[in-house]
Formats: structure tokens, C-alpha cells, sequence
């Protein structure tokens, strides 16, 4: 588990190559957001979902989340109406809150990811770095709270390896980018009526 601290403000683009190659090679990284630290592979990578699912001690029956660079590659592996389109650039506007939707999937990604549901939950990040990152790997990433499942978000990197004395079962990367301004989960909607948007989580 390598471990790196950066600030966001003064990102170099060897770090932004750095976290893509480790992408790349079908690895988990932990990475800041625009809410808590999560961790994040290539949404597209059935080894790596399963790496974060066994790191995470997650029921495998529960979905992940993606984080999507623009509309153009949500409409990609999600079915968009323009109604939902509407509401989409709405609750995305750069005023609003981190907001999480979910959407009819389209199966383009691997069925571990979604529990095989017809649902695929996506953001929109308003973090620049985090969407440098996709638009550098060309696919959507997963984003799963740095914790294990049942508890408490990982916020002191400094006992890693505590939680982790696996080193088969740990994130090969960790970016520490300090305390995040927002500690708290994104707002959560369902989507999945076109005339009915469900708040599940504010």
C-alpha cells in the first residue's frame, strides 16, 4: 500500500498520471472527493470491484456507485429521458450539493457492480481532479466510502495499517489529501420513475 499526500490546489500532472496508471492496471485507490475519501477503481473492471468488495467486507448483494466525467457518459450506461435530463442538470448545477442519482441501468458495466439491478446509481463530481482522473482513463469510476462495511469512515491515514494487516486485501494506493471540507454522503435520489424523483437521503 503506497501512500501519497497532495494538495488539490497544486495537483502536478505526474500525480494525475500516477493514480490513472494505477487505474489502469486494475488496482484500488483511495482518492478524495467531493464528499469523504472513497475507494475507486475502474468501473469497468470486474477484479477490481470484487478487490474493493473483499477490502470493504461488503455484502456483494449491495451496489456501488459510479462518478461520471459529463452527461455525454452518463447517457452512456444509463437510460436518460429528457425529462431526467432536466432534472439531472438541475440538481448537478455547480450551486447545489454533491447529489447521487439512480438511473435505469443499462448493463454496459459488470454485474457486480449493481447487485444485477436494473438500477445504476451515478454522480456528477464537482471535484476538478476527480473528473481529470476519469476523463484520463475514458470510463466512469467506482466510488465506495473509505471504511469497513458497518463502520466508521477512515479519516486518520496514519493507522492504515490497522485496519488493513492484509496486504492482499488493502488499497494499493492511497491519495491523503487532508480532512475534506464536506464530511457527509452525497443527497441520494431515485430516478428510476421518470415523474416520480424519490429523495432517499438528503
Amino acid at each position: 500500500m503506497i501512500q501519497l499526500k497532495v494538495n488539490l490546489n497544486k495537483l502536478k500532472p505526474a500525480t494525475i498520471n500516477l493514480v490513472a496508471d494505477f487505474l489502469q492496471n486494475q488496482q484500488v485507490v483511495v482518492l478524495p472527493t467531493d464528499t469523504i475519501s472513497g475507494l475507486s477503481c475502474l468501473a469497468d473492471s470486474t477484479a477490481a470491484i470484487k478487490k474493493i468488495y473483499r477490502i470493504k467486507k461488503r455484502d456483494q448483494k449491495k451496489p456501488l456507485l459510479i462518478l461520471i466525467s459529463d452527461f455525454k457518459m452518463a447517457k452512456k450506461y444509463a437510460a436518460i429521458s429528457p425529462t431526467q435530463s432536466k432534472f439531472l442538470k438541475q440538481v448537478w448545477a455547480e450551486n447545489q450539493p454533491p447529489t447521487t442519482v439512480i438511473l435505469k441501468n443499462l448493463h454496459k458495466l459488470p454485474a457486480q457492480l449493481t447487485g444485477d439491478s436494473d438500477g445504476l446509481a451515478m454522480r456528477l463530481p464537482k471535484s476538478a481532479f476527480l473528473v481529470k482522473i476519469i476523463k484520463k482513463v475514458g470510463v466512469p469510476l467506482v466510488s465506495t466510502s473509505f471504511n469497513l462495511s458497518g463502520q466508521k469512515n477512515i479519516i486518520n491515514f496514519n493507522e492504515l495499517t490497522k485496519y488493513f494487516p492484509d496486504k492482499k486485501n488493502c488499497p494499493d494506493l492511497v491519495l491523503n489529501a487532508g480532512r475534506a471540507k464536506r464530511r457527509k454522503p452525497s443527497r441520494l435520489f431515485d430516478l428510476r420513475e421518470e415523474k416520480n424523483p424519490l429523495l432517499l437521503r438528503k
